[in-house]
């Protein structure tokens, strides 16, 4: 869970780094929705290949993403693709071919630099929103998978195909995490068969959080970033943290769990000025500490 820190705190240097981060492998974009910080966008900006990855962008996405659980100024992020499509998974010429060379040492440290991505996705505080447009495919929608909340379009075409390139469908946590997105025979077929997941399917069997008209889409997912950004930024790390670590959990821990997670939260000033705020019929204006 991450705490405001202000101009006055002496480690205040400690967790400014991603608000003016220089990508180099894919395009940020950072905007102050409020007084303590705002909205990070990441852009997969490959857009003549449908924004494919490649070893560097993988490494640069999990290493940007571990950074942000140290960023305070960044308060949600959104995930997106630019020309009209997300993303069409790995480069086939920069990735899929060099790997078909690679021994089994090398291959291992690369699952786990694509799965130690969606782990830092998982961990980083902020809510992930992603907007899912066109190609949506392999890596892409895994990606699309650990963010927090999707939006859509008709366009959207989702599929993790790796079983189409002759590997498992058990890929980057796929078994783990669409199971509980979207259900266990669901799950089972796509990762099957690598058939893309329709918009329609992926809203009514709640992969999408709602399917917007391409051209609104990024607005549409910036807006509710920005609303999240000036909400109780400690409580939703709060939400993120419980959501992430109560899977393992039986329901009495879960309870249990919560209830500290709970109460460390009505320690917290925006706790008082929710409160405050309701009292004078007033909107609280919280500041995430």
């Amino acid at each position: 869970m991450k705490h405001y820190i202000g101009a006055h705190n002496p480690m205040r240097t400690q967790f400014d780094a991603c608000a003016n981060y220089q990508a180099r492998h894919f395009a940020w974009h950072f905007e102050r929705t409020n007084e303590r910080g705002g909205v990070g966008t990441i852009t997969l900006n490959r857009p003549e290949r449908k924004n494919p990855l490649t070893f560097d962008s993988y490494a640069e996405l999990r290493d940007l993403f571990g950074a942000l659980s140290r960023s305070t100024d960044v308060q949600a992020v959104v995930l997106t693709g630019a020309g009209g499509n997300f993303c069409s998974g790995g480069d086939v010429h920069e990735i899929i071919g060099p790997l078909t060379g690679m021994r089994m040492p090398e291959l291992l440290e690369f699952t786990r630099m694509t799965g130690a991505l969606v782990k830092a996705m998982r961990d980083c505080p902020q809510p992930i929103i992603g907007a899912i447009d066109g190609i949506c495919a392999g890596a892409g929608a895994m990606m699309a998978l650990a963010c927090d909340l999707r939006f859509g379009s008709a366009n959207t075409k989702t599929a993790f195909l790796f079983t189409r390139v002759g590997l498992a469908g058990a890929d980057m946590g796929a078994c783990a995490l669409l199971p509980r997105v979207i259900g266990q025979g669901r799950a089972s077929e796509l990762l099957f068969t690598g058939r893309a997941m329709s918009a329609a399917e992926g809203l009514a069997w709640g992969f999408f959080n709602a399917l917007h008209e391409s051209a609104e889409l990024l607005a549409k997912a910036q807006a509710l970033a920005t609303e999240l950004a000036a909400g109780p930024t400690f409580a939703h790390a709060m939400t993120k943290t419980m959501l992430q670590q109560e899977w393992a959990m039986t329901i009495e821990q879960a309870i249990e769990a919560e209830a500290q997670a709970q109460a460390i939260c009505m320690q917290t000033q925006d706790f008082k000025r929710a409160h405050e705020a309701f009292a004078a019929r007033q909107k609280p204006i919280f500041g995430g500490d």
